[in-house]
């Protein structure tokens, strides 16, 4: 039978090389490829996949009885007299050879096994953990290279402006309706975006080496963003909604171990019987012997020891549902927060395209419409142009803050993955 995992990450594989090559072909990583190829390359789910593997392996072996043992003795051995270190002429020296098997209840063996398959859907809930926040991060990291990327192109646009400016004021000094000093601003104008162009190329630099670190080198260009107007989290549905949250997850499957842990103190409350078969050889003017043994632990003390076991089990089961019940609050609140968050960057977008922006181009128009009216100083065109780069910037920030918002709310729970919750 094929693993589901491996055939999963067959199947991956496959879908990556064919969308490697659409990628190459329009020489643009989209979103969803870079999801893809973090899928692919991490580390982290392989090592999450193994654990299940081994804990499911571990659930077989924990479900055998102990091996039998194999056992060997020499009894009544003469060591003086005259019959001293004579394995035959006293009737009381016996060479056996016997074998004993401890008989663990049913009972036993199928809590032990039921112990390491919580282990594995426990490891299991771990890789869906893992996928999502792997989702998460390499979608911030693609964002935050998008919108560096455009942050640029808006300061780009504004120094080509500013270059032209320059001419502007050169040309106006020379016709002698300027001052010199109107052209040494216009010349530091352009001075100061060209430092906050080699700022933004740093950011950019970094925010593709952040990006690299989950889907590998040579990125290229990106493609267009997703549509980012919409998230998958509803206010009113919310608690709903978290219940399958991986981390959540998580906690119910450590919940599992532990009430599965407690089930195996229970049985330790009764002891297990081991039997012995052994066969004695005596000398041969004596008749050889066959002996069974039956053994049994004593739980002389139990109050003391497998008591308090069961005890100290159950307390951990108590330790970790007041954990996840705390998680899933502190989850709800900040993803609450986060909703709130987004909501009214959104309104505060509109804010911007519908007053701010347009305000800061017409008053960078009108002041240079009277600049060249001879009515106006160069001044007021350089303040209402850095008026209007900060403004168009602050707009771009808060669009990289929302879209971060988005890949929080949006990656809270694996893309392409159900995470089942196990019934309380």
């Amino acid at each position: 039978m094929v693993h589901p995992f491996r055939f999963t990450r067959a199947v991956l594989a496959l879908t990556l090389g064919a969308a490697a090559m659409h990628v190459h072909a329009d020489g643009s990583l989209s979103l969803d490829e870079a999801l893809r190829r973090a899928e692919a390359r991490s580390r982290q789910l392989t090592a999450q996949e193994a654990a299940a593997s081994a804990s499911r392996s571990m659930a077989v072996a924990a479900g055998q009885r102990p091996d039998p043992a194999l056992k060997a003795s020499l009894t009544n051995l003469p060591i003086d007299g005259p019959d001293r270190f004579s394995l035959a002429r006293d009737f009381m020296t016996m060479r056996s050879v016997g074998v004993m098997q401890e008989l663990t209840r049913d009972s036993k063996l199928k809590a032990r096994s039921a112990r390491f398959e919580r282990e594995a859907e426990m490891a299991e809930a771990g890789r869906a953990l893992v996928l999502a926040n792997l989702q998460r991060d390499t979608a911030i990291a693609w964002l935050d290279r998008h919108y560096e990327e455009r942050l640029l192109d808006v300061l780009v646009a504004h120094r080509d402006e500013a270059r032209l400016q320059i001419e502007a004021a050169d040309a106006t000094y020379r016709g002698g309706r300027g001052s010199q000093a109107d052209l040494f601003a216009a010349r530091a104008a352009v001075a100061t975006i060209d430092d906050r162009v080699a700022e933004a190329e740093r950011r950019i630099a970094t925010a593709a080496t952040r990006l690299s670190r989950w889907v590998g080198d040579g990125t290229g260009a990106l493609g267009a963003p997703p549509a980012l107007d919409v998230v998958g989290i509803r206010a009113e549905d919310l608690e709903t909604q978290l219940a399958h949250h991986p981390d959540i997850a998580v906690l119910l499957k450590q919940e599992d171990v532990a009430l599965a842990e407690a089930e195996i103190a229970q049985t330790n409350k009764r002891s297990d019987m081991s039997v012995e078969l052994m066969v004695s050889q005596r000398g041969s003017a004596y008749s050889n012997m066959v002996s069974i043994n039956l053994a049994m632990p004593l739980q002389w003390d139990q109050k003391d020891r497998q008591d308090r076991e069961v005890a100290a089990r159950l307390a951990r089961v108590e330790q970790v549902r007041a954990e996840r019940e705390e998680a899933t609050r502190m989850h709800l609140a900040d993803t609450l927060a986060m909703l709130q968050a987004w909501h009214s960057n959104r309104e505060r977008l509109r804010r911007y395209d519908d007053a701010l922006i347009p305000l800061a181009a017409e008053r960078t128009r009108a002041a240079l419409a009277a600049y060249r009216g001879v009515g106006g100083m160069l001044n007021d065109v350089l303040d209402a142009r850095r008026n209007e780069i900060d403004t168009r910037m602050d707009r771009l920030r808060l669009e990289m803050e929302t879209a971060r918002l988005w890949a929080q709310l949006n990656y809270l729970i694996p893309a392409g993955h159900a995470t089942a919750s196990p019934q309380r």
